[in-house]
């Protein structure tokens, strides 16, 4: 079973200010490098199979994080392996694909977890749609910018 959710901090919280910050400019014309470290700071928790492969205790950039979680997507759907980064820290977590299943592991924590592929891009892909519904529910004009375009390529 795979849990994969992320929160946008709340009102008093130093990190709302990356999503308020989003409204002072132009929102199509944001650049890449700019919402991957200046924008949209989130709690991100992935469970799975009990395994907590990503923390719900510090913030990650959603942007940054959904561009990584989309190119692991494309690779395991090609048949490679692929990893997801974060800009936040140094930690990498591998994806090493063995039949239908994928092996998870991390640079920095002792675990070791597999899970049916199909139903990892399926949680992958369900976390990129709702990213992309978060980020131009909240700032419409989102939708015209292309790095939050990749977000709902299938």
């Amino acid at each position: 079973m795979i849990h994969f959710s992320f929160e946008p901090p709340g009102s008093g919280s130093p990190w709302r200010d990356t999503w308020g910050k989003a409204c002072q400019v132009s929102p199509a014309a944001i650049s890449e490098i700019d919402l991957c470290y200046k924008y949209f700071g989130v709690r991100v928790e992935l469970v799975v199979d009990g395994v907590e492969v990503i923390s719900g205790q510090g913030y990650l950039t959603l942007v940054d994080l959904a561009l990584s979680l989309r190119h692991a997507l494309n690779r395991l759907s090609s048949g490679e392996d692929s990893a997801i980064g974060f800009t936040e820290n140094d930690e990498v977590i591998r994806l090493r694909r063995e039949g239908d299943r994928v092996v998870m592991t991390s640079s920095k924590h002792d675990w070791r977890v597999s899970v049916d592929r199909e139903e990892l891009a399926g949680a992958f892909v369900e976390f990129l749609r709702e990213a992309h519904s978060r980020l131009t529910g909240f700032v419409p004009e989102l939708a015209d910018n292309p790095v939050i375009r990749v977000f709902s390529q299938e």
